[in-house]
């Protein structure tokens, strides 16, 4: 592993945020692109916290979460619909559930695992 590693993990974090909200502001792109960048964000950030863990569980820890924060998208408490009206909580924990969504996070985490192993943590 690279030694500088970490820092390349918050690079792509920082550069998929901005991807995303980018690609909410701008028209023509479809809602699902920001699901998937949102996994690959994800899964960056637990690579990004979680240096040393197996790639195995950095999967599996992006899509628990992912798929977490999915399904609580079915809790409509007013306390949190409030939350989600706000930038913040729209971009965390999005609007409302959706099936589909679990497979673009899926592809998310799929396609940030394919960049980790062969360009990232190249050997």
């Amino acid at each position: 592993m690279k030694k500088n590693t970490r820092i390349n993990y918050f690079l792509l974090i920082f550069t998929v945020i901005i991807l995303g909200v980018l690609s909410r502001r701008i028209h023509g792109v479809p809602l699902f692109f920001g699901d998937i960048l949102y996994a690959i964000m994800v899964y960056f950030g637990i690579r990004f916290v979680f240096i040393n863990s197996s790639f195995r569980n950095s999967i599996i820890l992006a899509l628990l979460l992912c798929f977490s924060i999915e399904f609580l998208q079915l809790y409509t408490a007013e306390w949190m619909v409030s939350i989600r009206k706000t930038t913040l909580g729209h971009y965390v924990f999005g609007q409302g559930f959706l099936w589909s969504d679990l497979v673009y996070y899926t592809l998310g985490v799929v396609f940030a695992f394919l960049a980790d192993v062969f360009l990232i943590n190249k050997k």
